[in-house]
């Protein structure tokens, strides 16, 4: 399943226990041409990311949770017999599973997206920032968080597994209660097993996302020792875009002052080496290792 939330913000206010709290111009900005150049690159980026995880689920996996979930309303009602051949499934598709995989602690059984994109300026983003640390020096936390909740930027896929460490030991123990003719205690059971399944986010800040995808543009740009005059301006503005975007990623948290400031220095010497139509092959080898270093942590 895909959810999509994209939040824009214009003006927010927040009343609560006799103060109120008001954020005067939360501006709604738009992308630039040159963010938006790459937009179906992001797009692409984040359904191949999701492919590439929802090839990990396991078939059987979603058979055991399918088969848990018959089993529970079965015992709803009173098939006692068909909730423990469901059972047995259930006991047989997680055997299979740990058989072929031992080392497997969590097979996945569903994938989910959740895009959240807020299109502001940084001044703004900084001024919710600071109502919000506000509101939490004088401990008015739920306040803080209304304030915050929308600052983000990002792509979250979300992985549902079930923990094979746990799951099979709880389902060979439900049988004997059928079995005992406590289905009371059996069903409280099933119903607490499905809500162990475990869910794993895999957070993606779209302004670094963007920043590489510009970076890719700009590289091919560079390295044209012939540019046109329209090549030198589209290449300014795909530099500007790229330290548009870590300021945003700054700004909303994905990182300090520590990671971005080796950045934004390299954008400014691949500005200064482009400057009256230069180009060059390798400006962009020190600044690509940077943001490599930061998608694998």
């Amino acid at each position: 399943m895909k959810k999509l939330l994209y939040t824009f913000f214009l003006i927010l206010g927040i009343i609560s226990a006799g103060s109120a709290i008001a954020v005067d111009t939360i501006k709604a900005q738009k992308q630039s041409q040159a963010s938006q150049s790459v937009q179906s690159q992001v797009d692409k980026n984040i359904a191949d990311k999701t492919a590439e995880k929802r090839k990990k689920i396991v078939e059987e996996a979603i058979a055991a949770v399918l088969n848990t979930e018959k089993a529970l309303a079965a015992l709803e009602n009173n098939k006692t017999d068909e909730a423990l051949k469901l059972l047995e499934t259930v006991t047989g598709k997680l055997d299979l599973i740990m058989a072929r995989d031992p080392d497997l602690a969590l097979a996945p059984v569903g994938i989910s997206e959740t895009v959240i994109d807020v299109y502001t300026d940084i001044d703004s983003i900084k001024a919710m920032t600071r109502e919000a640390q506000k509101a939490l020096d004088k401990g008015r936390l739920q306040e803080a968080r209304e304030l915050i909740k929308g600052l983000a930027s990002e792509i979250v896929i979300s992985t549902t597994s079930i923990p094979l460490a746990t799951y099979p030991v709880a389902i060979k123990a439900i049988a004997p209660l059928i079995d005992a003719g406590k289905i009371d205690e059996a069903k409280t059971a099933l119903h607490s097993l499905l809500n162990t399944l475990v869910v794993t986010r895999h957070v993606i800040p779209l302004p670094l996302l963007r920043a590489e995808l510009l970076i890719t543009e700009a590289e091919a740009l560079t390295e044209n020792t012939k540019r046109t005059e329209k090549e030198n301006k589209v290449l300014d503005g795909l530099l500007n875009a790229v330290r548009d975007q870590l300021k945003l990623a700054e700004a909303l948290g994905y990182g300090d002052k520590e990671l971005f400031e080796p950045m934004n220095k390299q954008v400014e010497e691949i500005e200064n080496k482009v400057s009256g139509g230069k180009g060059g092959k390798g400006w962009f080898d020190k600044l690509k290792q940077q943001f490599s270093s930061v998608f694998k942590k």
